[in-house]
């Protein structure tokens, strides 16, 4: 039996290949630094000001010990500043003078990605980014573990 290169891991990988390598690029093209992995954990700063790392996982719905990677990625660049929280274990992020002084680049640099964007939801003939938000919606009912294990004992007769 043949196997197929076109699984959903693979589709989504290329996927993101494209788009956030072309959206890095663009930031290389414009003189910055930075990654398109920061843009979620900026924007959070942006509109509520500075928070710990458990306050931005919740912001940006990415996982604590991703916003906590990135941060140090952020911050080795300067975009972010880390000062001491309220107990030992926490660390407050801030935007630094750095990033402000770039911060009109980087707006340009969004809204050519949202204009891109808005040009390859027509191409495709809906907006990807609700296609996405559906299949998470749809997760969050029936995990796909659970959907495995569905399949797998569908398939070695446990559910006949």
């Amino acid at each position: 039996m043949p196997y197929s290169q076109r699984t959903h891991g693979v589709l989504l990988r290329r996927l993101i290949d494209h788009l956030d390598g072309a959206v890095e690029q663009s930031y290389v093209e414009a003189g910055l630094d930075y990654r398109p992995r920061f843009t979620p954990i900026l924007r959070a700063l942006l509109n509520d000001g500075p928070a710990s790392i458990r306050a931005l996982s919740a912001r940006t719905g990415v996982t604590h010990s991703a916003v906590s990677q990135t941060v140090s990625q952020m911050a080795a660049r300067n975009w972010v500043s880390l000062a001491p929280g309220q107990d030992a274990r926490e660390r407050i992020v801030a935007l630094t003078d750095f990033t402000h002084t770039r911060l009109p680049t980087l707006q340009r640099c969004w809204a050519a990605t949202a204009a891109a964007s808005d040009a390859l939801d027509a191409d495709i003939g809906q907006p990807l980014a609700d296609v996405l938000s559906r299949v998470l919606e749809v997760l969050e009912q029936i995990p796909f573990r659970d959907r495995l294990a569905t399949a797998a004992a569908f398939l070695s007769g446990e559910d006949r």
